[in-house]
C-alpha cells in the first residue's frame, strides 16, 4: 500500500500547507516509504504530484507531471485518476492521508467531511475536532468552562455598542488561523470599522483585551502511540517593535515554522512548565485532538493563559519534539498508523431498521 500526503487547499495558508506537505512528502520518500503527493490548489482541484517537487514549482501553478484527481464519495469512494478512452479511471490504492492543510476548509472539517463521506483514513483532526479548533469563540468557551484561564472573549459585531473590559484590543478572524488577519486598535470604534476593511473578519471577529505584557509560548502534543507533550518554545519576534507574533515571524524563514527564531526550550517561571504541560493534557482530552497539535498560551512571569490551538500546525511542529527526540520520520509514520487504527470517524446506518417506514401510512395524507 502507499500512504498520501495532501497539502495546499483554498486558504490564505495556501503556500505554507505547500510547504509543510513538501517536509512531510520528501522525508518519507527519503525513508523508503511509498507515498503520493496530492496538491489541493487554490481553487479546489486536486492533482498527483512528484514527490521530487519543490516549492518554486507552484509558483506558475501545477507542477511539470501533475495529474488531475477526482475525490468520490461513496463506497469504494477515494481519489481517482481519469482514465483514457480505453481505460477506466483508476482509483489512487492509499492506505492513509498524512494531512498538511492548514487554515480553512483544510482545518475546519470541511475536507475531514468529505474524506470521511469516501471511506478515506487520514491523520489529525476529525471533523468535530477541527471545528472546535478552528472557531475561536468555541475553543475559548471549552477552555473557560474546563476552568482554564484564558482571557476574556466577545464577539464583535457592526451593531457592537459596548465590551466587557477596555481598549486597547486585539481582534481575531473567528473562524482562521493563529496570525493572519490579526489586528490591534486603540477603541471600539476603529474595532468596528474594522469589520468592514479586514477581509478576514468577514466570517466573524472575535475581540480581546491587548496586553502588551504578554508573550507567546507554544507547547505540541501529539496523541499516538500514547499522549505526549512536547519542549515549550518561545517564538521570537523578528522585531522588537512589532505589537504580536505575525506572519512574518512564523514562516517567513524558508522552511516555515521550522526556521521561525525561538527560545527553545522557553526559560518560564518556577511551575510554569508544568502548568503549561498539565493543561495540555486537559484539552487533549476536552476538544477532540487527535494528530500532531499545537497550543498557543499568553505569558508573562506571574501569569499564564490559554489562546488558541492549531489542530494541523505548521511543519507539523516537527522541531519542538526535542525532549525526547522524535525524528520527523517516526512522528509521520506514527501519524499513518494512527489513522489506520483509530480512523477519524465511520458512519453506521444501525438503528434504522425500517420500523418507522412501516408505521408511516401515506405521506400525501399527512400533507392534507
Amino acid at each position: 500500500m502507499t500512504s498520501g500526503v495532501l497539502f495546499g487547499g483554498p486558504t490564505p495558508e495556501h503556500d505554507i500547507s505547500i510547504l509543510t506537505g513538501l517536509q512531510a512528502l520528501q522525508e518519507l520518500l527519503r525513508n523508503g516509504i511509498e507515498v503520493q503527493g496530492i496538491y489541493w490548489t487554490k481553487t479546489g482541484s486536486f492533482h498527483g504530484v512528484p514527490g521530487d517537487v519543490e516549492a518554486a514549482s507552484f509558483l506558475d501553478g501545477l507542477p511539470k507531471g501533475s495529474s488531475e484527481l477526482t475525490l468520490r464519495v461513496g463506497e469504494g469512494g477515494g481519489f481517482f485518476v481519469a482514465g483514457s478512452k480505453l481505460a477506466k479511471d483508476r482509483r489512487l490504492d492509499l492506505d492513509a492521508i498524512v494531512l498538511c492543510t492548514h487554515g480553512g476548509p483544510g482545518e475546519d472539517g470541511s475536507l475531514q467531511g468529505a474524506l470521511d463521506l469516501a471511506g478515506v483514513n487520514y491523520s489529525g483532526p476529525s471533523v468535530a475536532g477541527a471545528a472546535l479548533g478552528m472557531d475561536k469563540w468555541a475553543f475559548g468557551a471549552l477552555v473557560a468552562a474546563a476552568g482554564l484561564s484564558t482571557l476574556p472573549r466577545a464577539l464583535l459585531e457592526p451593531t457592537t455598542t459596548s465590551l466587557p473590559f477596555e481598549g486597547p484590543y486585539i481582534l481575531k478572524p473567528r473562524f482562521g488561523g493563529s496570525s493572519i488577519g490579526i489586528d490591534v486598535v486603540s477603541d471600539l470604534a476603529t474595532a468596528r470599522a474594522r469589520l468592514t476593511t479586514n477581509v478576514h473578519l468577514a466570517k466573524g471577529c472575535v475581540v480581546e483585551p491587548f496586553r502588551a505584557d504578554l508573550t507567546d509560548v507554544q507547547v505540541a502534543l501529539r496523541t499516538y502511540p500514547g499522549l505526549s507533550v512536547s519542549a515549550i518554545e518561545k517564538p521570537l519576534r523578528r522585531s522588537q517593535t512589532a505589537e504580536i507574533l505575525d506572519y512574518r515571524d512564523k514562516y517567513v524563514g524558508g522552511e516555515g515554522m521550522v526556521s521561525a527564531p525561538r527560545e527553545l526550550p522557553a526559560v518560564l517561571a518556577p511551575g510554569q512548565r508544568e502548568l503549561v504541560e498539565q493543561s495540555a493534557r486537559t484539552i487533549a482530552d476536552i476538544a477532540s485532538v487527535r494528530g500532531v497539535a499545537r497550543l498557543d498560551f499568553l505569558w508573562n512571569e506571574s501569569e499564564l493563559y490559554v489562546n488558541e490551538i492549531n489542530t494541523i500546525p505548521g511543519s507539523l511542529s516537527k522541531y519542538l519534539f526535542v525532549d525526547p527526540p522524535v525524528p520527523f520520520v517516526t512522528l509521520l509514520t506514527d501519524l499513518i498508523a494512527e489513522a489506520l487504527e483509530r480512523p477519524a470517524h465511520r458512519y453506521s446506518a444501525a438503528g434504522a431498521d425500517g420500523l418507522v417506514l412501516r408505521s408511516a401510512g401515506s405521506i400525501a395524507a399527512k400533507l392534507a
